[in-house]
C-alpha cells in the first residue's frame, strides 16, 4: 500500500543529525587565541568566561574581516562598565534569540532632598 505521508524518521538518521550537530571544527592561529583570552583574563574575566568570549569575538571578527589585534586594541581604551556591555551585545548577537543577556544601569539619584528655602 502507498501512502503520500512522509516516511517516521529513524533513530539512525536521528542519531546522525545530533552527532554532527557540534562537529563544526574552528581554527584560530594560537597568537590570536591567546592574545584575545590574555586580554580578558587580565581584565579580571573568569578563566571559562574568557575562552568563550574569546572564541566568540574570534568567531565574529572573522565574520566582519576585523584584524584582531585591532580589536584588542580598540577594546583597551573601554572602561569595565563599557568592556561588559560590549561582551554584552557581542554575546547576543551570537546567541539563539530566544534567550538573551542583559544588564542594567543603576539610576543617579540623590539620597538628599532638594528645597527651595526663602529667607
Amino acid at each position: 500500500m502507498r501512502t503520500n505521508l512522509p516516511q517516521p524518521a529513524t533513530s539512525k538518521n536521528v542519531k546522525t543529525f545530533f552527532d554532527n550537530y557540534f562537529s563544526k571544527t574552528v581554527s584560530f592561529p594560537a597568537e590570536q587565541i591567546d592574545a584575545v583570552v590574555g586580554f580578558f583574563l587580565k581584565r579580571g574575566f573568569d578563566t571559562n568566561s574568557a575562552n568563550s568570549i574569546a572564541i566568540t569575538l574570534l568567531n565574529q571578527a572573522r565574520k566582519e574581516n576585523v584584524a584582531v589585534f585591532a580589536l584588542i586594541d580598540s577594546l583597551k581604551s573601554l572602561t569595565d562598565i563599557q568592556l561588559t556591555q560590549v561582551v554584552t551585545q557581542v554575546l547576543n548577537g551570537s546567541r539563539e534569540k530566544t534567550s538573551l543577556l542583559g544588564y542594567r544601569i543603576a539610576p543617579a539619584t540623590d539620597t538628599y532632598e532638594s528645597r527651595n528655602i526663602l529667607v
